[in-house]
């Protein structure tokens, strides 16, 4: 009985420890140059990179780029938003040799209906500081921009992906738990 109960105490005392910046989350709400909602996007820390999930409507279907801009703003027509998240200034596309730049992502595939739904991952980011990637909770804060027509990941500056036709500031999800800058 003495052993079970080291034991348990042991696991409590060590749970702290290794899931610690495991509920780093991040969260965008989507909307379009009318400023009306279209969608959603969350962002999960995983130990090597993040997990975006990407859920819209109401977008023209096709292929569109969505990438990661480098300010967290969308005022007034999405410009606000910047470049891309690229500390390392790399050249842009995922095909590209000198490149990927952090913010590139495949495209995202909108059915018919205008819906998409979509999961992708990145090695190049994280949630939030303290990590040795750009962090898309930093200072100034970061973005998620939907263009009109698909990235082909190579021509520069954004692999023809023509203009920015949804925009969703990241924000930390509430409750989940963030590390400090």
């Amino acid at each position: 009985m003495r052993h079970t109960i080291k034991t348990a105490l042991l696991a409590v005392l060590a749970a702290p420890a290794c899931c610690a910046g495991a509920a780093e989350k991040a969260v965008a709400e989507l909307v379009n140059a009318a400023g009306e909602p279209i969608g959603k996007a969350s962002f999960e820390q995983a130990p090597h990179g993040v997990i975006l999930l990407v859920e819209v409507a109401g977008l023209p279907p096709g292929t569109h780029g969505i990438h990661l801009h480098g300010t967290g703003s969308c005022a007034p027509d999405f410009t606000a938003a910047k470049g891309h998240v690229n500390p390392e200034g790399v050249e842009h596309g995922l095909r590209n040799p000198n490149g990927p730049d952090a913010g590139d992502l495949p495209n995202l595939h909108v059915a018919a209906d205008g819906t998409a739904t979509a999961e992708f991952y990145t090695s190049r980011v994280s949630v939030a500081a303290g990590g040795d990637r750009p962090a898309l909770l930093d200072a100034d804060g970061s973005t998620v921009i939907i263009h009109a027509n698909p990235d082909d990941h190579l021509t520069q500056p954004i692999g023809g992906a023509g203009g920015r036709i949804g925009c969703g500031v990241i924000k930390a999800e509430a409750g989940a738990a963030q590390e400090s800058p």
